[in-house]
Parts: C-alpha cells; structure tokens; sequence
C-alpha cells in the first residue's frame, strides 16, 4: 500500500516530462529567420552546412534538390550553383566570396579582352514573368515579326537562344528553362545574360512569380526592362502595375525612377517595337562589347540527367 502512491507518482511525473518536451521543440520548428541581405557561399558545401548557412531545414533543402533531379544525403556535397539555386528557390540571395570571384575573373566574357579589338555585340536578353501573364505570347510576337533569315523558317536557333533584327540592330533572346538556372548562370559571374525583361499583366497586377522572377534579376545584378502586357483588356490598370513594382523597390520613369516601362499587348503586336528599342537603347547605354578573335567561352544554360543519355547540357 505504500508503495502505490509512489508508483503513480513515477507514472504521473514521468507523462509529464514528455509532455514538456513535446510542447517545447514544435515551436522551435517553427521558427523562420528572413535574410535582408546576400550571404557568402564556397564553392562547395554540404547540405547540413547549407541548412545552417542560409537558415533553411534540410527537409526543405533536399526537396529542392530533387526537384532538380538531385538524390543527395545530409552529408553529401553540392556546387556553389547548385547551392545557389536552391538558396533563391527558398528565398535567400547568395553572392561567391570575393576571392572566388577574383579566381574566375578571367573567364568572364569580354573582362580580360583587349580595347583595341573589341566590338559592339548583341544584348543577351532574358523574359521572365508570372504564369499567363503573357510570356510566351510576347516572345512569339518579337520573333515572328523581326527574326533574322535563316535556318528554320526564318529563325536563326541556336538551343533556346534565337536573334532577332531591328533596324540592322540585333538582339539575341535565351529563353531561360526556369529561374533558377537563369540565377545561376549570374550567380557563377558569366556574363550570358546582360537585360532582365520582366513581363507583368496590366489587369492582373504584380504576382508571386512576378517578384520571383524580381529577386532574380536583383540576385543577378542586370538591369530590368518591365513590359506592361495586355493593355488591350478592359480591366487593365498600368497605374495599378506601377504602384505595386514601388513595394519592391522598382520605380519607373513615369514616376521618376529610372526603370524602363514599356506597354504592350503581345496577342495583338502593339508596344512591341517599342519594347525592342528600349532594349535597343539601353543595350547601346550599357556598352557590350566582346573580342570576336578571342577564345570562345560557353556557359551552360539547363542541365538534366537522362535516363537513356545521361548527363545533358544546353550550351
């Protein structure tokens, strides 16, 4: 008899002290930290030290890796590029080191060539946007109407990459697979994209892809092009637009900032040689230049493992 109240007492106690500790660690979980800033990545790290770098669980991490086709281990190790587009896939800017960037210096296109044998080049120009909000529309429209003869009906196509001219101006176009490659060509220093054209639709506003793809061309350090599309609906709103790209830090000439808004309607032509001479323009600006007689430099756009081929790269 005495013994019993001891034993319930054990038995209550030790239900409560599991209890405790079930309450304490959900809430640890659940605790997110936001980065304001870029954070320094190597050139290699494991996914536990990615976890810790950039504040995300590694449940999250290695989702997104294998989304990327990527079977890997807590300790296993992956490319700052890899890195890197899981980082921005989770909401993180990376930047290299800067001796890392040093180290690579010499690949970049057009860094080390010599001024007297440089020429002017085509503009390399990225279109990202949200999900319908015309994209795809409006690339049809720039390629259809001002393609450079050649191969393929008119397109001179060189694996996601086509030119168009303008006047006797060119301007080459590389539809990015998705943005994480498009962040982590930047994020390597390879100079493949040179204009962000952002497209977001005048009736819908900004979205989450539109910030998305935001984030990624600030990652990248490009100058952004935004294309107001679909200004032929009724419900379109370009004041709207604009009012929304200032709570990301994106303020349009009309309103005194020195982003380039263009609208257009891509599913009826208009605003669209517009939008080629504001490319035009700032690609005459910015001054891109490279030496024709020089090794050539190739930069990989998408890579992916197939089953049949194996590792395959778009160059």
């Amino acid at each position: 008899m005495a013994r019993s109240p001891r034993t319930r007492q054990r038995r209550g106690g030790g239900r409560r002290r599991p209890s405790n500790g079930s309450t304490d660690r959900p809430s640890q979980r659940r605790e997110v930290v936001k980065f304001a800033g870029p954070v320094d990545l190597p050139t290699e790290i494991s996914v536990a030290e990615l976890s810790e770098v950039i504040r995300r669980s590694p449940i999250e991490i290695i989702k997104e890796l294998m989304r990327l086709n990527m079977m890997v281990a807590m300790n296993d190790s992956v490319d700052f590029e890899v890195a890197a587009t899981v980082a921005v896939r989770l909401g993180v800017r990376v930047r290299k080191p800067a001796d890392v960037e040093e180290s690579e210096a010499s690949d970049r296109v057009g860094l080390d060539d010599e001024a007297s044998k440089v020429e002017p080049r085509p503009a390399v120009v990225a279109v990202m946007g949200h999900v319908d909000h015309g994209k795809t529309t409006l690339l049809d429209a720039i390629r259809g109407t001002n393609v450079v003869d050649g191969e393929a009906g008119g397109i001179t196509q060189s694996i996601g990459a086509y030119q168009i001219d303008h006047e006797g101006q060119l301007i080459t176009f590389i539809d990015t697979p998705g943005h994480e490659a498009f962040t982590a060509m930047r994020a390597r220093g390879a100079q493949a994209t040179d204009i962000a054209v952002i497209v977001v639709a005048a009736d819908d506003g900004v979205m989450p892809q539109t910030i998305e793809a935001i984030n990624h061309a600030k990652a990248a350090q490009v100058p952004i092009i935004i294309a107001v599309n679909k200004i032929d609906l009724p419900g379109a709103d370009r004041t709207r637009v604009m009012t929304e790209l200032l709570e990301h830090d994106l303020i349009v000439e009309d309103l005194g900032g020195e982003v380039l808004s263009v609208p257009v309607s891509a599913l009826k032509g208009e605003g669209v040689s517009d939008l080629i001479d504001s490319l035009l323009l700032l690609s005459e600006v910015s001054e891109f230049t490279a030496d024709p007689g020089r090794d050539a430099i190739g930069v990989v756009v998408e890579a992916s493992l197939d089953r049949f081929r194996g590792p395959v790269a778009t160059v």
